[in-house]
This record gives structure tokens, C-alpha cells and sequence, in this order.
């Protein structure tokens, strides 16, 4: 259970019933008031060693802007929601973009504010379908419930809409408290896995693999339709063994409930000049995943794969993943 080291919250947030909560729940922890949750100038000057550190910190705020974004892929919208950045220390996370500015966990108390605009907007006359909202994208809505009750209220509170979904992803288990909630069928979670040697060598601070399966089986047999990520791939030395081992671990445990109804997703990691100069001071025994031979540049100092060797495998894992779920749906490969 994470408990911070210091707490930076805006004045005002007490107004809120969760700012409130949050300010009591931490007594014995140093709190500091801000200006913007968005530039704490003490945390960004700090130097890319420090990281590790930035991590332990809570920053409470109210979240200004809301705007919601087509997307196309499993939802209709990227929605900006309770939170931002996590505890966790994933490597290439894509949240680390501006150095120190987005490496720690940000909590934003207005929900009721922005999860009436997501009913509205699916509510609209305009709309003619249920619309899909991606309310995860900027967090971990599973590891940031253990500390806010968002996710359950949300979900309690999304059950009385006559329209609408909601989606998020999550590399944490701890999906205990969501499982006997009511308006289930307009939820649709994500379990992120990973071999578990890039889980132990990467994803610091997540949830084990075989963690991560439970919590999947546990979703399935409460009737939550559940997504399986493959994400991000990461093409280490041996990343097909790797893969194919991970595969051949799901399709054995795996519950026949999962087997019947996930669906995939498979993303491929991308990484930047930034991750990079972090990762080489913050974690320098880390398992080393930019190797310059693979990847080529897109835009400025962000790296992805070389087209060709995403081709090969890209096809290596569709064929895998056909091979170990030949009845489940692969929703796309980016």
C-alpha cells in the first residue's frame, strides 16, 4: 500500500469531499500547498538520479481541463480523469516526457464534475451509439482506487447512466473491490501483461504476472467483458521465447470463463531521448531496453521501431497468439 513521503496539495481541494478525505487520511506526512499541480518548481529541478524518489510523492490538485479525444481503438474518447502519472517505475512509461514534470502520482478530487461531463456527453441526442470512454490513459485506475475509492464510485456512480461505457488499463491485481459492483456490463477493464522477465527487469513496482492472471480470471468470472494487453512488447534478446513462453502461461492458466471471452491488444513499446537519460542515472543495473540498432526516430528525440522489424514481429505474434487463443479477437497491433 503506497504511503507518501510528502504531500503537495492546491488550496482549496479541502472543498471537496475527496480533498478533504485525502488531507485527513495522511496525518503524519509533511504537506505543502502549491499553486498549480501541473509545475512544482522544488520537484522539477530536481536531477534525473532523483526519480526514484519524485515517485513518493502525492500531489492532490483539481484537474482544469477536460477534453476529450477521438480515438479509435478500443474506445470512442481518451478522457482526462482522476489521475495522472502512478507509482509504479516502468521504464519507457510514456508519461515521462518532460523530465521530472510527470513522474508522480497526481490525484484530481473534482470526479463528480468530470464524470457528469462523460455521462452527458454519452447521454447526447447526438450520439447514435454507446459510446466507449477511455478513462485510464493517464494512470492506473486499479492502483490509484487503493488510495481514492474512485474507481469503485465511479463505477456505482457510471451503473445509473442509460448510455455509455467505460474502459481502463491496469498492470495491478487488486481488483477485489469492483467484482460484486453493479453496472458491470458497461465496464470493461484491460489487464496489461509482459514476460516476467521484463515485468521484474522493467515494470518495477507493478504486480507480478502470475498476480496479474488472477486478477484477469477474478474480472472474467464476475462478468466484466476483459481485454488482454500485450504491452508493451519489448524486443530484448530472446523476446520470442520470451513471448511465446508468455503465451503458452496464459493459455494453461487462464480460467475456460477467460479463455471464452478476452480479446487482445498489442502494442509495441515506444521510447524517447528522455527515458533514456533518466533510466541510464535513476536505475543504471536496469535491464538495458533501447538498443539504437532496432529503433529509428520519429518526431523529436522519441524512438520507435524500425518498420522492419516491426513487420517480422508483428507477424511472429499474430501467428503465437492464434496458435494459443485461436477463438479470441485481436482488436489491433500498433
Amino acid at each position: 500500500m503506497f504511503k507518501p513521503k510528502n504531500i503537495y496539495y492546491e488550496e482549496g481541494i479541502e472543498q471537496y469531499p475527496l480533498g478533504k478525505y485525502l488531507l485527513e487520511k495522511y496525518p503524519l506526512v509533511p504537506k505543502y500547498t502549491i499553486k498549480n499541480h501541473n509545475n512544482i518548481p522544488e520537484l522539477r529541478k530536481s536531477i534525473n538520479k532523483d526519480f526514484p524518489r519524485l515517485k513518493q510523492n502525492l500531489i492532490i490538485g483539481t484537474r482544469k481541463t477536460h477534453k476529450f479525444v477521438p480515438n479509435k481503438k478500443v474506445s470512442d474518447y481518451l478522457v482526462p480523469y482522476t489521475s495522472s502519472g502512478c507509482t509504479a517505475m516502468c521504464l519507457y512509461c510514456y508519461l515521462v516526457c518532460h523530465y521530472n514534470k510527470c513522474a508522480y502520482l497526481r490525484l484530481f478530487v473534482n470526479r463528480e464534475e468530470m464524470l457528469d461531463k462523460i455521462i452527458k456527453v454519452a447521454n447526447s441526442p447526438d450520439n447514435t451509439s454507446d459510446l466507449v470512454f477511455e478513462i485510464g490513459s493517464n494512470s492506473d485506475l486499479i492502483l490509484e482506487n487503493t488510495i481514492t475509492g474512485n474507481l469503485d464510485w465511479t463505477i456505482t456512480e457510471f451503473s445509473k447512466s442509460p448510455r455509455g461505457k467505460l474502459t481502463f488499463p491496469t498492470k495491478f491485481h487488486m481488483v477485489d473491490s469492483i467484482l460484486n459492483l453493479p453496472g458491470k456490463e458497461k465496464i470493461i477493464p484491460r489487464v496489461s501483461v509482459n514476460p516476467d522477465k521484463i515485468i521484474k527487469q522493467v515494470e518495477f513496482k507493478t504486480s507480478s504476472l502470475d498476480q496479474r492472471i488472477t486478477a484477469i480470471n477474478k474480472l472474467c468470472d464476475a462478468g466484466f467483458k476483459t481485454g488482454i494487453l500485450i504491452a508493451p512488447v519489448i524486443l530484448i534478446d530472446s523476446w520470442k521465447i520470451l513471448y511465446e513462453n508468455l503465451f503458452k502461461k496464459l493459455s494453461k492458466e487462464l480460467n475456460q470463463n477467460a479463455k471464452d471471452t478476452i480479446f487482445f491488444e498489442v502494442i509495441f513499446m515506444t521510447y524517447s531521448y528522455v527515458h533514456n537519460e533518466i533510466n541510464k542515472e535513476a536505475f543504471p543495473y536496469a535491464l538495458k531496453i533501447y538498443n539504437p540498432a532496432i529503433f529509428t526516430s520519429r518526431g523529436r528525440y522519441k524512438y520507435t521501431y524500425k518498420d522492419s522489424i516491426k513487420s517480422q514481429a508483428t507477424l511472429f505474434l499474430q501467428k503465437k497468439l492464434k496458435q494459443y487463443f485461436p477463438n479470441a479477437k485481436i482488436l489491433y497491433i500498433a
